[in-house]
Order: C-alpha cells, then structure tokens, then sequence
C-alpha cells in the first residue's frame, strides 16, 4: 500500500504565488492562508490540492512559509490546478496520517500515557546536532 491517505476535507486555502515552467512541466508555489498546515507538509510528501493528490518539491515553514509541486505534462492534462494562475485560489488538505502522529505524540508527553520528557529531550538534542551538522558543510 502506499499513497496519500485523505478524506475529502478542506483543511485551509492556498493562493498560488507563482508558477514557473521547467522544461514541459510546471513548478506551483503555493502559501496557505493558515501556515500551521505547513507542519503536516514534507519535501517528497504528499497534499491533496484541489482533490488531486500531489507530490511535494520543496516546503519552506513559518508564517511566510510556502509548499511547491511540480506537475509533468500527464498531470497537467489531468487536474484542474494546472490551468491556474498566481493570485488564484487551491482547496488543501494535508495527509491526515501525521495529523493522527500529531495527536499522539502530543498526548504521549503530555502524560496522558506516561510520557517521559527525558525521550523528548534526547529527540529534539539529536535533530539540533543534525541542523547545526548540516549547516557546518
């Protein structure tokens, strides 16, 4: 099984900032109106844009943040979001798989299953040292 796991729901807008063409395909960069959806949103990922579900190029967080994907030519023929333009409007919905991580995790250290901050601090420890790693090539 792979794939996108969505359910039909509109989980904010997006407003297309651009679109650039790059050989026969057509990169979209979009900025939801509600930026915390960007959480759910990872490079090589998935979103559901207008019921299409699509594969994320690039994702930029933060309250000016923005996703991008890129629709090859089949893709282009087969969606509605490829005859848009900057300044139009797309329907998102996140994969609610990391929405149901989410909510886990979140009742996990909350201590609602026994949480142990001891693991949280060791996890966050361990993505700082990779950041600061990569930032060091």
């Amino acid at each position: 099984m792979g794939g996108h796991f969505v359910q039909g729901h509109v989980d904010t807008i997006a407003t297309i900032l651009s679109v650039t063409p790059d050989g026969n395909a057509l990169t979209f960069r979009f900025r939801p109106r509600d930026p915390s959806v960007l959480r759910y949103i990872v490079e090589k990922g998935y979103v559901t844009l207008d019921g299409a579900s699509l594969t994320v190029t690039q994702v930029q967080d933060g309250l000016d943040g923005w996703m991008e994907v890129m629709l090859i030519a089949y893709t282009q023929e087969r969606v509605v979001t490829a005859a848009k333009k900057p300044g139009e409007d797309v329907n998102v919905e996140v994969d609610m798989v990391g929405k149901y991580v989410e909510k886990s995790v979140a009742g996990y250290f909350e201590g609602k299953t026994g949480g142990d901050f001891a693991i949280l601090e060791k996890m966050v420890s361990r993505i700082v040292d990779e950041k600061l790693m990569s930032l060091g090539k």
